[in-house]
């Protein structure tokens, strides 16, 4: 390993964890995506705070990757960044189209979702991981 600091390798271990980890949750917990969904749609405070946090979470991502062709793994953080930041915008300026969007697919693909997440965050976690190696 060397001395120098990777963020590209820490965002994805970090952004892996979280995604394994929440996928892991949603299928302990079948419902919970849903009901923090609803919560979000029916609070103005909640509608902002997520989508500040996204915007910024996904602002850093997007910042800290830099574009190069030949570094598979930061050219898809870079996107994931992107598309953070645009989730973000949609959530501050149409929360109530976007969140009936989610709702409607999480009624009759939660389980999919859920494992989807999980298999993102162990790809991400691995890549980030065996960039340290």
């Amino acid at each position: 390993m060397t001395g120098t600091f990777d963020p590209t390798a820490w965002a994805g271990m970090l952004l892996g964890l979280t995604a394994t980890f929440a996928g892991i949750g949603a299928l302990r917990k079948p419902g919970a995506w849903r009901v923090m969904l609803e919560e979000v749609e029916r609070s103005p405070a909640l509608q902002f705070l997520c989508g500040l946090m996204e915007l910024l979470i996904g602002a850093a991502v997007y910042l800290a990757n830099p574009f190069l062709p030949t570094d598979l793994l930061a050219c898809v953080l870079k996107v994931m960044g992107g598309l953070m930041m645009v989730e973000a915008l949609a959530i501050l300026g149409f929360v109530d189209i976007y969140t009936q969007f989610w709702l409607r697919s999480l009624t009759h693909m939660h389980r999919g979702w859920a494992m989807s997440t999980v298999l993102l965050g162990i790809v991400l976690l691995s890549a980030g991981a065996l960039r340290l190696v």
